[in-house]
């Protein structure tokens, strides 16, 4: 105790402490080294799997508990290789190459992305390191030899491309792609050669892979953006600016192209849902301020005259419609225009134009089954027009209801009443007076409307092949039929 007594803790404390220092750390290297083994295993396994995501987040572990280790850095990096993230994978197997300069596998698997890369003069440099140590890897002895020749071709598209030769640039891309299909920078001059050669819908595919190859790109999504607006496609349009916004919400062109394209799809939207809710006028409205805000992108010009087509010819607005209906026709020879501008013309009685509108629609669409409805309705009202015309002789529109038609047919009724009439003028109205009561029995009775609609006339014997046929008057049972006096209220 008198030992104790006399030590100076003051000059022991420190010692102790270290000591316990590194008792601590050497316990925590080797838990942390239990950890990254776990963290290995597990991602092992999901690779096995093939649950490369799952994969990853436990290589991830692994780095971040032994930084130092190349081997844990390469098996990360062949699961960025696997699904196709070019820039981590590179950065993983260059880490790998950084701390063991002589791994062969790393260096070839570098290669192959820079290959995938469209980086041909890096590649090259790489397959030859690799053949200096593996003399007899027939893979990087074969690839090295491609390298010069692969970035002949890429150098060749480029010169395409400003030379004005599209479809040749495109060609040649197309070719290179099938081995470097991570080459943002090829896919984007592929999309540029499309867009010169109006290949929009190819274009946006391409601009597509290369947002997702770039990301976060805000001129790649802006680009997108006006294609699909080009093209029509204004809701995707829409969405894709939004992305450029999310990434800079005061981005100087898509902000203001942002506010343009949300209002036109507004528009749009509104026009289908006033359509659908048959507010024929505020469908036709809003179309006329889609040409209003847009005049000069062809596609959608063409979805507000489209809109315009079909909701004037609903509202029974013939002639406005024709006009339409042309001018959409006129930028874009579509199946369901040709059908509504049909409809239009049957309503004008043009029944030879309507007949070879619906040809024409069926040409474009052969099952389109409105148009062969539409030809077939057509073609029937054709033959009816020959004969008597029931919505004619009362002065109605095909769609007046049952109330309407008996009120028209009681003021013609009282206007040709033979007993209104004398010598030829009586014969005359005799027979204005037989059509406008048979025009009543046809158009007031559900079945023979419905009949007289699809192109039979079912007061007609002819055309009832056969059928019983009754007098528009048989229920009268002596006399003529015009030996009574109506009494008007």
């Amino acid at each position: 105790m008198d030992y104790l007594s006399n030590i100076n803790w003051n000059k022991v404390t420190p010692c102790l402490v270290l000591l316990v220092l590194e008792i601590f750390l050497e316990f925590s290297e080797c838990a942390t080294q239990a950890e990254v083994n776990k963290h290995l295993e597990l991602g092992r396994d999901f690779l096995a799997r093939g649950q490369l995501s799952d994969a990853l987040t436990h290589y991830h572990a692994a780095v971040e508990g032994d930084p130092s280790n190349y081997l844990t850095y390469f098996k990360r990096g062949t699961v960025y290789y696997a699904l196709g993230k070019a820039k981590f994978a590179l950065q993983d197997f260059t880490k790998v190459l950084e701390l063991k300069p002589d791994f062969t596998t790393a260096r070839l698997h570098r290669a192959n992305v820079y290959l995938k890369l469209a980086k041909y003069w890096d590649a090259k440099e790489d397959y030859l390191q690799v053949t200096y140590s593996d003399p007899y890897n027939t893979e990087a002895a074969a690839q090295f030899h491609r390298m010069d020749e692969l970035a002949e071709e890429l150098r060749l598209a480029e010169a395409y491309y400003r030379g004005g030769d599209f479809r040749a640039a495109a060609d040649l891309a197309s070719r290179l792609l099938e081995l470097s299909p991570w080459a943002a920078p090829l896919r984007q001059l592929r999309a540029e050669s499309y867009v010169a050669l109006n290949d929009l819908f190819s274009a946006v595919s391409d601009i597509r892979s290369v947002n997702r190859l770039q990301q976060d790109s805000t001129d790649g999504y802006y680009r997108l953006a006006t294609l699909l607006y080009q093209l029509g496609h204004v809701s995707d349009s829409l969405k894709e600016i939004r992305e450029c916004l999310k990434l800079d919400p005061e981005h100087k062109k898509c902000f203001p192209f942002y506010k343009k394209v949300k209002k036109v799809d507004k528009l749009l939207l509104d026009c289908e849902q006033y359509s659908e809710s048959r507010d024929f006028t505020r469908c036709i409205e809003n179309a006329n301020k889609v040409l209003k805000i847009e005049e000069e992108v062809t596609l959608v010009v063409f979805e507000a005259k489209k809109w315009l087509c079909s909701c004037y010819a609903k509202e029974e607005l013939y002639t406005e419609a024709v006009g339409a209906c042309g001018a959409a026709l006129a930028l874009q020879r579509d199946a369901r225009v040709l059908c509504d501008r049909a409809d239009a013309l049957l309503g004008l009685d043009m029944f030879d134009d309507a007949i070879q509108s619906f040809k024409e629609a069926l040409e474009l669409e052969e099952g389109l089954q409105r148009a062969k409805d539409g030809l077939s309705r057509a073609q029937k009202l054709q033959k009816q027009s020959e004969q008597r015309d029931y919505y004619k002789i009362l002065g109605v529109k095909r769609t007046a209801s049952k109330q309407e038609i008996i009120k028209a047919y009681r003021k013609a009724a009282q206007k040709w009443h033979p007993d209104n009439f004398h010598g030829d003028d009586k014969k005359v109205a005799e027979k204005k007076f037989i059509d406008i009561a048979a025009a009543k029995e046809v158009l007031t009775d559900a079945e023979k409307r419905a009949q007289f609609d699809a192109g039979t006339d079912p007061l007609d014997p002819e055309a009832q092949r056969g059928a019983p046929f009754h007098s528009p008057f048989h229920h009268f049972q002596h006399g003529s039929p015009f030996q009574f006096k109506f009494h008007f209220n």
